[in-house]
């Protein structure tokens, strides 16, 4: 058995603890307008209840869905064009299996859920630059 002495990087390690969450119901231009960080690139839309599930929507997603398309802002709801379900990523894996999910889903960030609550935001730029350069 080969065993390595390389320290494990978690995902909990380099994800992204601020990201903003909206409600679905509000406007693209009303979501948009309220970003916090918008480094982040991407929306958590919340839960409407706790059977629901979070929703996300990439800025990806706006430029293809809503300004690509010549559709207004002011009139499409974020539910409209969020991506619901979610795969989640689970705060303890390894980032070297996180790029592997990421790589078999066609991911590029996701949700990092613990007991059902979104605690961060990981991506591939958080796993290489924050997992790979800085460790």
């Amino acid at each position: 058995m080969i065993t390595s002495d390389r320290e494990i990087i978690r995902v909990r390690d380099v994800m992204k603890e601020d990201f903003d969450m909206v409600d679905g119901r509000i406007t693209v231009m009303d979501a948009l307008r309220t970003m916090k960080h918008v480094e982040t690139k991407s929306l958590i839309v919340d839960k409407r209840n706790d059977d629901d599930e979070y929703g996300m929507v990439l800025i990806s997603d706006i430029a293809k869905k809503v300004l690509a398309k010549d559709r207004s802002p002011e009139r499409i709801n974020v539910y409209e064009i969020m991506a619901k379900p979610l795969l989640p990523v689970d705060p303890d894996m390894d980032i070297r299996y996180c790029a592997r999910y990421f790589d078999t889903f066609g991911l590029s960030r996701a949700p990092v859920i613990e007991h059902r609550k979104i605690i961060g935001i990981i991506s591939y730029t958080d796993m290489v630059l924050k997992g790979l350069v800085h460790f």
